[in-house]
């Protein structure tokens, strides 16, 4: 416990400050940080960040995160990042055909699909801080409480198993109890802070956003289960890998632009 605390302090001195000085050190930030995701989910499926498919990954990955104030760039090569994505699907499939099958149709799947998850979520974490310093701090006290509330009322309380077969501590409690305390945090910033939303707005949209938070969760744990690892890496000591912590994020920060809550 020890261990997680001195982490989760160092990793806030570091993250705070720049998420609130925002601009081109947060944007920078945001890659290396899915750079890392990119490598541990990689990793999971054994394969090399350091290899040709790995590569492709990752340039993918950056052209993928590449915010829209800065998206003039692909226009001066005449491509869009779905065509882009559609010619990097071409080379993974190319390069099953010279790895002798070594790189397999289900590792260009999973590239693929690694990289829509991971890509999506930090796009969007760096599409946030662009429309408002608030709703990064919202998102976070959201996932923040949710996460203490399910853990805290899932321990006094939990009785009933939510998902034993991806997480077995979990509990329909807990699940509830995280719901509630994000409740709390919405009433908070509604009347605490400028955030551009009615009491109402914000209640069903925390509603939906706690769910989603505690999915993006158990999503992570599923991967995690089906490799067989149990943490996605160990660059936060107590804490696991960058996934770990971000797992939630994932799914929150997009589905925030598909509520129109900016």
């Amino acid at each position: 416990m020890k261990q997680r605390i001195v982490t989760a302090i160092i990793a806030a001195a570091i993250f705070l400050p720049i998420v609130i000085f925002g601009g081109s050190l947060f944007i920078f930030l945001a890659y290396l940080l899915a750079s890392i995701a990119l490598f541990e989910l990689l990793k999971m499926r054994k394969l090399s960040l350091f290899s040709i498919p790995g590569m492709i990954s990752l340039i993918l990955l950056w052209i993928f995160l590449i915010p829209t104030q800065y998206e003039g760039v692909l226009d001066n090569i005449n491509y869009t990042k779905s065509e882009l994505g559609l010619l990097a699907i071409l080379l993974f499939l190319t390069y099953t055909v010279a790895s002798k099958n070594r790189f397999t149709f289900e590792d260009v799947g999973f590239s693929t699909l690694a990289i829509i998850y991971v890509g999506t979520g930090f796009y969007y974490l760096i599409e946030t801080r662009e429309a408002d310093l608030i709703y990064i701090f919202y998102s976070l006290f959201i996932i923040w409480a949710t996460d203490s509330g399910a853990y805290f009322i899932g321990r006094a309380f939990g009785k009933n198993k939510l998902w034993p077969e991806i997480s077995p501590n979990k509990t329909v409690e807990g699940f509830i109890g995280g719901i509630l305390c994000a409740l709390v945090v919405a009433v908070l910033f509604v009347y605490l802070s400028d955030i551009d939303a009615t009491l109402m707005q914000l209640l069903w949209i925390t509603t939906l956003l706690s769910i989603f938070g505690q999915i993006g969760d158990l999503v992570e744990s599923a991967i995690k289960r089906h490799y067989n690892v149990k943490d996605s890496g160990n660059i936060l000591p107590g804490h696991g890998g960058i996934l770990d912590r971000f797992d939630s994020l994932l799914f929150v920060l997009p589905l925030m632009h598909f509520f129109h809550l900016l």
